[in-house]
């Protein structure tokens, strides 16, 4: 039998009562309507300090049999956290965990225009914290009993602009990661190319995603969905494509790679200009 609403809100609301937990949001693409039968379920959960995790290990294993298994905070790293793996009704449910007071601060940071990309595994660009209060903004509140989410749901469904206009401001990484670029390509250095590149990439994507004041929250799919945006630079994916796909060792191919992804920065920079204005 498929996993319900309705049994999510009832597993939602027996979480809740575990010491430490605040709330509970559904996330991913089950939130966004676009799930498959083989989606993972996505769920936040937001906590306070001291949490309870032997109390949720013991309701994991409870719902979802003796394989269920979660962390301590800080269990898959500084930044993703923690959370847990169980299944329930014969799909695979993921607890994400989110420490609510550090939720609070990012959002804080975010309408001042203040944010950055950190140290992750899993994460090749930098885990960007802002996706804490994107995950807010683009999920489903199960359970709020403080109405502490849905406080700030509400603030960041509007895109805080200092935010947008800090995100197209970083362009100027991109500008500077083409050309220590170009300095590798006499060594021949593809992997040093190829790790400017995917940079670039990666913050032209968030500065499209800022300029339209779209969350972008994940670094998978990041491309396609600057690439889908109104106003986005023409033929954005398949440029991208382009570029990678001259990476070789050969100085003449990575020179071609670069000069290819410089116009896309310069694109990108003029879009993200008439994305703002319009």
């Amino acid at each position: 039998m498929p996993l319900t609403d309705a049994h999510l809100i009832e597993v939602a609301e027996r979480v809740a009562e575990v010491p430490g937990v605040v709330g509970l949001v559904l996330g991913g693409s089950r939130a966004r309507g676009a799930h498959t039968p083989d989606s993972d379920t996505d769920i936040g959960l937001y906590y306070r300090s001291p949490l309870d995790v032997d109390g949720l290990d013991r309701l994991a294993k409870s719902i979802g049999g003796p394989a269920a298994m979660v962390t301590a905070p800080g269990g898959w790293g500084p930044w993703v956290d923690g959370g847990g793996w169980l299944r329930i009704d014969g799909q695979a449910v993921d607890w994400i965990y989110r420490d609510l007071d550090r939720v609070l601060a990012v959002r804080a940071d975010a309408e001042r225009g203040r944010f950055g990309f950190h140290v992750q595994s899993g994460h090749p660009l930098g885990f960007p914290d802002f996706a804490y209060v994107g995950e807010l903004a683009l999920g489903r509140i199960l359970v709020d009993h403080t109405g502490e989410l849905t406080e700030v749901q509400s603030r960041m469904r509007d895109y805080p602009p200092k935010l947008s206009e800090a995100l197209v401001a970083a362009l100027w990484e991109a500008d500077f990661l083409i050309a220590v670029a170009r300095k590798a390509v006499s060594r021949a250095d593809s992997a040093y190319v190829a790790g400017c590149l995917f940079r670039v990439v990666g913050v032209c994507a968030h500065a499209l995603h800022g300029a339209a004041r779209e969350w972008l929250i994940n670094e998978k799919g990041a491309v396609a969905a600057a690439a889908a945006l109104p106003g986005a630079p023409k033929r954005f994916r398949e440029r991208v494509d382009q570029t990678f796909g001259c990476l070789s060792g050969d100085p003449l191919q990575l020179t071609a790679a670069i000069d290819i992804a410089a116009d896309l920065v310069l694109d990108t920079a003029d879009a993200c200009a008439l994305m703002i204005r319009s």
